[in-house]
């Protein structure tokens, strides 16, 4: 069996779905506050993570883009959560949980 990638680089489970959030990230000028959130969230996942180099550099240039750094956003996605934020509020796609708990079942 041969190896194509070096021993330190793996291939992350949630590359996929994870590739279309930066490339929706990277395209907005203006984040909102699920914006924000979805980059910090992302973030998080990678930091450590030994491969998927692109997606790493692209959250770092939408930080750029933003006009952040992880300090920064860190201290403005703190902020959202305070004032209420939950996953889901705004009718663009979240990294997070999605969960409707209306009750529209009787309708």
């Amino acid at each position: 069996m041969s190896e194509s990638h070096s021993n330190s680089e793996q291939s992350h489970p949630l590359y996929r779905t994870d590739r279309e959030h930066i490339d929706r990230l990277l395209s907005k000028h203006s984040p909102n506050d699920e914006d924000l959130v979805d980059l910090a969230r992302l973030l998080i996942r990678y930091e450590g993570f030994p491969g998927a180099d692109d997606l790493q550099l692209d959250m770092n240039k939408t930080l750029n883009l933003w006009g952040l750094n992880r300090d920064s956003l860190n201290q403005k996605v703190r902020q959202v959560w305070a004032q209420g934020f939950r996953p889901g509020q705004s009718s663009e796609d979240s990294v997070g949980s999605g969960f409707d708990t209306s009750d529209d079942l009787g309708n």
